[in-house]
């Protein structure tokens, strides 16, 4: 019964140990903290999750206030209220159609579960299954607008506004990695 105690707790220490391996990091630690200012978040400065979360919470908060119509104006406007840096508030129907692009004002109108540039059609069935009941997370390789158009990966937050259209912002994470797109 000892032995068994012993190579239990060993069991648990080299399990342990595995695990955390993966979870040191050498040098310091990026700065993902929101500004404090409120200024714009600039390329090159990192934002946290929670930065996303509430700014997507905020545009939902404006819909909430001001109606689906004044809204999808305001998140078209590329000099709107909702262009912060690199981040900007899209919105899609949940049959794939672009309802708010403010740096692709093209787009609206446009069904796009089929497109091929970058991985939006994937993207969009992913975002569409992930806010249907509230929100979600998702990953896309898309085409940096902001930036000469260079595919890159971006972590994107949507929410469900209602039963028909959801709405999202994203951060561009950097170049795209093959195994973590699509």
């Amino acid at each position: 019964m000892r032995s068994l105690a012993i190579s239990l707790v060993v069991m648990l220490a080299l399990g342990l140990a595995l695990i955390s391996s993966g979870c040191m990091q050498n040098g310091p630690a990026p700065d993902t903290s929101a500004p404090e200012d409120g200024s714009s978040v600039e390329r090159g400065n990192y934002t946290s999750n929670e930065t996303l979360v509430a700014f997507v919470e905020s545009a939902a908060a404006y819909v909430r206030e001001n109606g689906k119509e004044k809204a999808l104006a305001e998140f078209s406007d590329l000099n709107g209220s909702f262009i912060q840096g690199e981040l900007y508030i899209y919105a899609y129907d949940f049959n794939g159609t672009t309802l708010a692009h403010p740096v692709n004002p093209e787009k609206i109108g446009v069904n796009r579960l089929n497109e091929t540039e970058g991985d939006v059609g994937i993207f969009l069935r992913k975002m569409n299954d992930a806010v249907r009941y509230g929100d979600g997370f998702g990953r896309i390789a898309y085409i940096n607008p902001m930036r000469d158009r260079v595919l890159e990966s971006k972590l994107a937050y949507g929410v469900q506004i209602d039963e028909t259209w959801w709405l999202g912002s994203g951060v561009y994470t950097g170049s795209v990695d093959p195994d973590t797109s699509g």
